[in-house]
């Protein structure tokens, strides 16, 4: 490895027909190119798609009533029922793999149309009674004030946090509204902070034209009791939501005497599942990545297999003359595959290159133009280029086998009389 006559033969053999070599060099150079580019498309969708969810906590599930399907203990199916904060109680008591069980109100959305009003400045938007821990859930900028608390919680404070896209309908630019009041159908609430969106996607903006408030607050304010509209439930770290909603739904079921079989009763939205399938999607984009890439690659792999077959039979002469003068099988077999380690190396770097180079104009453009939907950042890491890295020392080995083979079969008096 480290003589310096071998790789002076080594540089000499490849430069002695350099236009030769560098054709039989490109196969390599576009397959490991192609790759590149390949695995870096499919993380740019992947990071487009992943920054849609916002930050937020995935391995969670959104629960709603719906209409009961099945008659049970006496109770006619079709009827409807509620949440309520026992069952908040109750989930958290019995599933201590829960992180978060955030009971939500809401009005206006499904709920109907409100209005809220400052001064003579009137819109409708979104308003939702929640518990501090939402945020976790749903991460915001909070760009002024600040979130909910538990004091506010526990002392029913009439107090509101708004999207940006609020205090633009409802306040003049530089106007203070931190410490003003907002009416939410006749009740004054009063602003402690606004909030903008994690999430870049289309529906951000949106997203800005809500308003927070204490769950206790709005509860009372709008009589709704200790009635819960729907829920929003976490797992911890390490656990899965889709594992528990069974045992979620159980307790739901148990306690609002709904049938153990009723499929129907509880309406949920399972994110975790849904990022799942997102994920199996991308995992399954780059086994497509490496299997078209790999393919090419391989096209490559022939031809330097060929050319060193050619390179092989050149030589003859050359190591029959070697092998008289006893040098060993294996030191010919090293030299014809160090010769085409080197050539796919090379080749294989350059092309390696070529594709930081594209990913870095890509990457440029899209800061110069700002972000593009479904797509972000693309980009290859350390771990795809050490393994592309394996993938042409092994294609090297493969292309040098046979003609390395093909060189140790040469008997010296045969190779000494071939013209």
């Amino acid at each position: 490895m480290f003589n310096r006559d071998r790789w002076d033969e080594i540089i000499e053999a490849l430069s002695r027909n350099w236009f030769r070599t560098a054709l039989t060099a490109f196969g390599v150079l576009w397959g490991i190119f192609i790759l590149v580019i390949l695995l870096a498309a499919g993380k740019g969708l992947e990071n487009g798609v992943k920054k849609d969810f916002g930050g937020i906590a995935t391995n969670s599930m959104f629960m709603w009533t719906q209409t009961i399907s099945k008659s049970y203990k006496g109770l006619p199916k079709g009827r409807r029922f509620n949440y309520n904060l026992g069952d908040v109680t109750a989930m958290k008591e019995n599933i201590p793999q829960l992180r978060f069980v955030s009971p939500r109100n809401q009005l206006g959305g499904f709920g109907g149309a409100n209005n809220v009003t400052r001064g003579i400045n009137t819109g409708a938007f979104n308003v939702y009674g929640d518990y501090p821990e939402y945020i976790e859930q749903q991460p915001m900028n909070i760009t002024a004030g600040r979130f909910v608390n538990y004091s506010d919680i526990k002392a029913n404070r009439k107090v509101a946090v708004i999207g940006e896209g609020v205090r633009n309908a409802l306040y003049d630019k530089g106007e203070d509204f931190i410490g003003t009041y907002i009416k939410v159908n006749g009740v004054n609430f009063m602003v402690v902070g606004t909030y903008s969106m994690v999430s870049s996607n289309g529906n951000a903006e949106e997203d800005e034209k809500q308003i927070y408030v204490p769950f206790t607050a709005f509860s009372q304010a709008f009589n709704m009791g200790d009635t819960v509209g729907w829920m929003a439930v976490t797992a911890k770290d390490g656990y899965s939501i889709t594992a528990l909603k069974s045992e979620i739904f159980e307790i739901i079921k148990n306690r609002h005497s709904i049938h153990p079989e009723d499929d129907r009763a509880i309406g949920n939205f399972d994110l975790y599942e849904q990022y799942q399938k997102v994920d199996g999607l991308f995992i399954a984009l780059k086994i497509v990545a490496y299997f078209v890439g790999i393919l090419v690659l391989l096209s490559g792999i022939i031809g330097i297999s060929n050319i060193m077959l050619i390179v092989v039979k050149e030589r003859t002469k050359e190591i029959g003359i070697r092998r008289a003068l006893g040098a060993s099988p294996w030191s010919i077999r090293g030299q014809i595959l160090m010769e085409s380690v080197f050539l796919t190396i090379i080749s294989g770097m350059v092309g390696i290159s070529l594709g930081a180079g594209v990913i870095y104009l890509v990457n440029k453009v899209l800061d110069a133009n700002g972000p593009v939907e479904m797509f972000s950042n693309p980009s290859v890491d350390l771990g795809t280029v050490i393994i592309a890295l394996f993938i042409l020392v092994f294609s090297g080995l493969l292309a040098g086998f046979i003609p390395a083979q093909n060189a140790i079969k040469v008997k010296p008096i045969d190779a000494l009389r071939n013209e």
